[in-house]
């Protein structure tokens, strides 16, 4: 990824909408951690956890909220936001920003019958492109990525290397498909019968939501009858499992490995940390958090944050691992008396 050769601190401050504290025409070329960065770097504090490293680190500058502009350890070029991490990630942005594509199809790409776009494609080398197939604007297929008949991509979409949209696929603007990922695949459903386990069609579409992102050995599955259903906005990570007719809503983040079971409701905003499991037909209610390695088992209230196996209140479970701790020295006394008596 290109970068620019730097920005001094005043065009910074422009650009985040900041207050300059101190010299405008330090040049900064970087954005590192408070205790990484040097004096070509600019850090940022966002949480007072990380307060002692503004005595110890050599950024050129610092991104700071109100209640540490006045910090007497912190470096002479100060810049004053609200909110330090996203304006960290605005400077990121400019002094890296995304290469653009090499439009055009490559003559190894293959492009099936009836498909099109409107305004540019970038087409890689090896890439796979089915019949009637519907690009937007803008749209951009990396190497060896496959695209099957029928699937519909709005402007501006990313599938990166080795990515796989199966029929029935249907993507927004702007969304992301990282390395390796399949989207719209077929779902694990079986009925039992004379011969076995016959499989059950899945004839159900699969629609990604403008600005989502799936990450990289990711599958969502295609619904059986109705449509699995990722919100606008929604982040997940690399290595989830999506299963068939899940709706995922809006704004929610689903970190890596993170697996949900068929027909299962996500709603908007929820957050689902690593390695949580969500059994099938469930709703997690808008807003709610869910652990690490969580076994949600159970439908969760809006709000609520929860961990553990079966998952319940997080607060509840520090509560119960609390008082455990509080047992096991009780339970050794117990055992040293019992030992005494049989003595």
């Amino acid at each position: 990824m290109p970068a620019r050769s730097g920005l001094t601190a005043g065009q910074i401050a422009d650009l985040v909408g900041g207050k300059l504290i101190g010299p405008d025409d330090v040049v900064l070329a970087g954005v590192a951690p408070l205790d990484g960065a040097g004096p070509s770097d600019i850090a940022f504090l966002a949480s007072g956890r990380y307060r002692s490293q503004l005595a110890h680190t050599s950024a050129g500058a610092v991104l700071l909220a109100p209640p540490f502009q006045h910090e007497p350890a912190a470096p002479a070029t100060r810049i004053i936001v609200d909110d330090p991490q996203q304006a960290a990630v605005r400077v990121m942005r400019e002094l890296h920003p995304a290469p653009s594509p090499e439009w055009g199809v490559d003559p190894s790409a293959r492009i099936g019958r009836g498909s099109g776009w409107s305004g540019r494609i970038s087409l890689r080398a090896g890439a796979r492109i089915g019949s009637d197939v519907l690009f937007g604007e803008d749209c951009f297929v990396g190497e060896h990525a496959v695209v099957e008949d029928g699937v519909v991509l709005g402007d501006r979409c990313r599938l990166e290397s080795h990515a796989v949209l199966h029929s029935g696929t249907v993507l927004g603007d702007r969304v992301l498909v990282r390395c390796g990922a399949r989207v719209g695949g077929k779902g694990f459903g079986f009925a039992p019968g004379p011969r076995g386990h016959e499989p059950i069609p899945q004839v159900g579409r699969c629609v990604i939501g403008s600005d989502a992102e799936i990450g990289a050995n990711t599958t969502v599955d295609r619904g059986s009858l109705g449509d699995t259903v990722v919100g606008a906005g929604t982040k997940i990570d690399n290595l989830v499992q999506v299963a068939h007719n899940v709706r995922i809503g809006e704004r929610c983040i689903v970190m890596a490995q993170v697996g949900v079971a068929g027909s299962t409701i996500v709603e908007d905003d929820v957050m689902l940390a690593g390695q949580a499991g969500l059994a099938d037909h469930l709703t997690v209610g808008r807003g709610a958090r869910v652990a690490a390695q969580s076994g949600v088992i159970g439908d969760i209230e809006p709000g609520a944050t929860v961990s553990g196996y079966p998952a319940r209140s997080h607060r509840s479970v520090l509560r119960q691992s609390a008082a455990l701790a509080r047992l096991a020295p009780l339970v050794e006394s117990l055992e040293r008396l019992v030992g005494s008596d049989d003595g």
